[in-house]
């Protein structure tokens, strides 16, 4: 018996409608006989009706499974199937449900459920992966204990829990932990392991593996010292010890997503957790130590305590990135880390919150849920908890936290049972608190200022606009930080948060002694948008004096994007104040090189194009380079004396190291190196190519040559090298995109798709390819619209591979109406011609819609 094909109307799913699965799930035991195009599945679980369910239907999901036996007590049962699932006739007391199901692992190209990547059998079962696997209330508030059977020649066998038994072709595996079904996984494959230990602070061993192809041993190291570094952190910080005797890392190339925390076996994309000197940049490095973190942080923030029903995906995403963006500040630079979130969080999370993908953390609605594995609901997740810690403080924060893990170990969750924990925990009312979980839209907070006889006011107004289903926002929280600076400099008055509950609300300040300049909005306290009326002199006097890391670098960044924006509409010259700036702080060897760096950089392309149009004017992307490419080359020429000592002074010396000063320290010279070129027309940048040791500085100097027109050699030399290194031609095939001219990106990325090296079947290779190609804003959105086909091409193309891939990268074209009438309609065809399809997915057809409805 075989599902039918998948319904062409996709159904619409809401949070209102939820009812719990009318069965407890008492036990999970699973049989897998591995075959490429025919592994057998066994299910043998347990269930008991519970009492007075308002649904008592049996219904068991499943999809693209050949359905060979089901039983009911040893008794063969005939199951009605659906394209979704199926239903049966069950006894009103408890019973073992028996199925065997046959699945294709080598034939799954969207990479859910059970899969296989260069002979490796994997799993990816969140969101809804596991109802390909077999026939199970794939929900996450149904959680079970798994015993686990493998089957097959494979060297290597893994699951969740912890090993019971192996023998010649077989392992089998149990997890004590009740888990929902999208916590699964299962891999087998032929391959070896980089082992090491934990002891827990209780003293109780851990054994840890990293599990590679062979030829890989060599690139684990660091993640494994990131991981031991993740489970002593989480003890000391947040007091989790680990709660089995093994955990296990997998490194598996095609991967749609970074990395999943399934219970005690881990799957990673192989580029969040393969790192060498010679083929990881110090980005790699950074983020592999973050998404380590962030997937070991998961086993409390996730798997102990997960959550209800995908709608509180919130609950424990936002939560864990918070934790993960805690102990990077801890483990680099607290100040570089929070400035970084922002960058990232204003470039992805404010469009999406401004435009028609925007939803709430928490949505009310969704047809397909893994197009909410989004920005919203990971980066401003973590910010809205962010802004509960800086109300209750860091002790009300801890006292909810351990109250949080003792009520709520082994359940599944809601954002009220959240809440009601801070409640309980510190006494506070966070009623209003809870619309940061269920409006949608960035609010504006706008600032007046006024000082008479030693007493200063700010008064605020917060206003957020209309958002897809949601035209009236209620006034939210919003806990605002704030310092005042004298007239010399000096702080007159230490951080203070404000608390704002009102649409507008003013605080006053006494006994000053004269109009001071307000630091508003320190170490970015909420996610809003700051609306206030200054000058660039008062923005220079911030970069100068602010205590603030974060603030001083917003007012450097806000002197970029001013400069920017005038050069744009009133061709002005590259502002000379803000020049002067740039060089005083670059030439301070007192501050911190990576935050030298952050000044350094200036806005994005697509952070000035969205300035212009919030101002009311239609961005120009070629104008907007133009003028990127004049100030860099005006900033260059300014330096000239300056370029080659600073470079000397921040080349980093010795053996290749990824910590975070030395880090720091090649982030300023690969910045300074690309001003040098443009004055030496490469030749620094060459001789750094041919001396380097490592992928960062190797990589910094081929992008500055690529992009001065002057590195075909070296990039030849580059492909040469690293052909046989999958993730390093990752970065290979996005530079040449990215470092293109705005009139040639498209028609580079167009013969990089017939590369014999690219593939659509690879998720990190098509995004190397089509990520640079939407990356580079000025070449995306050139006049001949000739990037929108590409795109468009590709996207349908994949669509009928890998439809989660395919969705998630739609949101390229989220931002189109803030171009010019040509440019919209160029998109708009675009778009039109993805959802008239034939045969388009779920995924695909929900994203292009809402793009289209905007």
């Amino acid at each position: 018996m075989k599902d039918a094909a998948p319904a062409s109307a996709p159904e619409t799913f809401y949070l209102k409608d939820y009812t719990p699965f009318g069965f407890e799930v008492v036990s999970v035991e699973l049989t897998f006989r591995l075959a490429p195009n025919a592994t057998r599945v066994i299910s043998k679980i347990r269930f008991s009706p519970k009492p007075g369910a308002a649904d008592p239907t049996f219904f068991l999901h499943g999809e693209e499974l050949t359905l060979i036996r089901a039983a009911i007590d040893g008794t063969e049962v005939t199951p009605t199937l659906t394209d979704t699932g199926l239903t049966c006739d069950v006894p009103d007391t408890p019973f073992t449900w028996e199925a065997e199901v046959e699945i294709d692992p080598e034939g799954n190209t969207a990479l859910e459920g059970l899969y296989m990547s260069n002979g490796m059998y994997c799993t990816q079962c969140e969101a809804e992966g596991f109802r390909k696997i077999t026939y199970y209330p794939d929900r996450p508030d149904v959680m079970s204990t798994f015993k686990v059977r493998i089957e097959g020649d494979e060297k290597v066998k893994l699951s969740n829990g912890n090993p019971t038994g192996n023998g010649a072709g077989w392992a089998e595996w149990h997890d004590p932990w009740p888990k929902p079904a999208y916590l699964f996984a299962l891999v087998a494959g032929d391959l070896v392991n980089h082992p090491d230990s934990f002891t827990t602070r209780s003293g109780k061993e851990v054994e840890l593996n990293i599990w590679v192809r062979p030829g890989d041993e060599g690139k684990c190291a660091f993640g494994m010292e990131a991981l031991k570094k993740s489970m002593t952190w989480d003890e000391e910080v947040y007091g989790r010890e680990y709660d089995l005797d093994i955990f296990n890392i997998v490194a598996v190339d095609d991967f749609n997503m970074g990395a999943m925390e399934n219970k005690g076996l881990n799957i990673f994309n192989s580029s969040c957790v393969l790192a060498s000197p010679d083929t990881s940049t110090d980005a790699n490095y950074e983020r592999i130590e973050a998404i380590i973190a962030h997937e070991y942080f998961h086993n409390w923030t996730g798997n102990r305590i997960t959550c209800r029903d995908w709608f509180q995906l919130c609950l424990k995403e936002g939560l864990t990135v918070f934790r993960d963006a805690q102990f990077t500040a801890d483990m680099r630079s607290a100040p570089v880390k929070r400035i970084s979130d922002v960058i990232d969080l204003r470039a992805r999370q404010f469009p999406e919150d401004g435009g028609p993908l925007a939803h709430p953390p928490r949505p009310e609605q969704f047809q397909e849920i893994n197009n909410f594995y989004t920005a919203t609901v990971y980066e401003k997740g973590a910010e809205v908890i962010g802004m509960l810690k800086r109300l209750v403080g860091d002790d009300g924060y801890s006292k909810a936290l351990d109250l949080y893990f003792d009520r709520h170990d082994g359940q599944a969750c809601t954002i009220e049972d959240w809440l009601k924990v801070f409640e309980d925990a510190t006494g506070r009312d966070l009623t209003q608190f809870k619309l940061w979980y269920s409006q949608a839209g960035t609010p504006r907070l706008s600032v007046e200022e006024s000082y008479q006889d030693g007493t200063y006011t700010l008064t605020f107004e917060q206003k957020t606009a209309p958002t897809p289903g949601q035209p009236d926002k209620a006034p939210r929280v919003i806990p605002i930080a704030v310092g005042l600076l004298g007239p010399n400099g000096d702080e007159v008055l230490p951080t203070q948060v404000l608390e704002m509950t009102e649409g507008k609300q003013s605080f006053t300040f006494e006994g000053l002694a004269a109009k001071p300049v307000p630091s508003i909005l320190r170490e970015f306290s909420a996610p809003v948008i700051l609306e206030r009326e200054t000058t660039n002199s008062e923005r220079a006097f911030l970069l100068a004096h602010d205590t603030d890391p974060f603030n001083r670098w917003e007012a450097g960044n806000a002197l970029a994007r001013e400069a920017r924006i005038a050069m744009i509409l009133d061709g002005a010259a590259p502002d000379a104040d803000y020049l002067d700036a740039l060089q005083k702080m670059l030439r301070d060897d007192d501050l911190d090189p990576a935050f030298r760096a952050l000044v350094l950089s200036p806005p994005s392309q697509s952070n000035i194009a969205q300035a212009l149009h919030e101002h009311g004017h239609t961005p120009d992307p070629q104008q907007i380079h133009d003028a990127a490419e004049t100030f860099a080359q005006t900033l260059a020429e300014q330096l000239a004396d300056s370029l080659p000592r600073l470079y000397a002074a921040t080349t980093v010396d010795g053996p290749y190291s990824p910590d975070a000063v030395s880090t720091g320290k090649r982030d300023l010279n690969a910045r300074i190196l690309s001003l040098l070129t443009r004055l030496d027309g490469g030749q620094q940048a060459a001789r750094q190519y041919e001396a380097a040791d490592n992928m960062t500085q190797q990589y910094a100097a081929l992008s500055c040559l690529l992009k001065a027109e002057k590195g075909a050699a070296q990039s030849q030399a580059f492909y040469d090298q690293w052909k046989g290194d999958r993730l390093v031609m990752d970065k290979w095939f996005a530079l040449q995109i990215a470092t293109a001219a705005p009139e040639a990106a498209a028609q580079i990325a167009q013969d990089l798709t017939g590369h014999a090296l690219f593939t659509l079947k690879n998720p990190n290779r098509f995004r190397a390819v089509m990520g640079a190609m939407a990356g580079n804003h000025a070449g995306f959105h050139h006049a001949s619209g000739a990037g929108y086909r590409l795109l468009a091409e590709n996207l349908i193309a994949l669509d009928k591979l890998n439809p989660q891939t395919t969705a998630r990268m739609c949101a390229a074209f989220q931002t189109w109406r803030r171009y010019d009438a040509d440019r919209q309609a160029l998109i708009r065809e675009q778009l039109q011609r993805i959802a008239g399809t034939d045969g388009l997915s779920r995924d695909t057809t929900e994203m292009v819609t809402r793009i289209l409805d905007a």
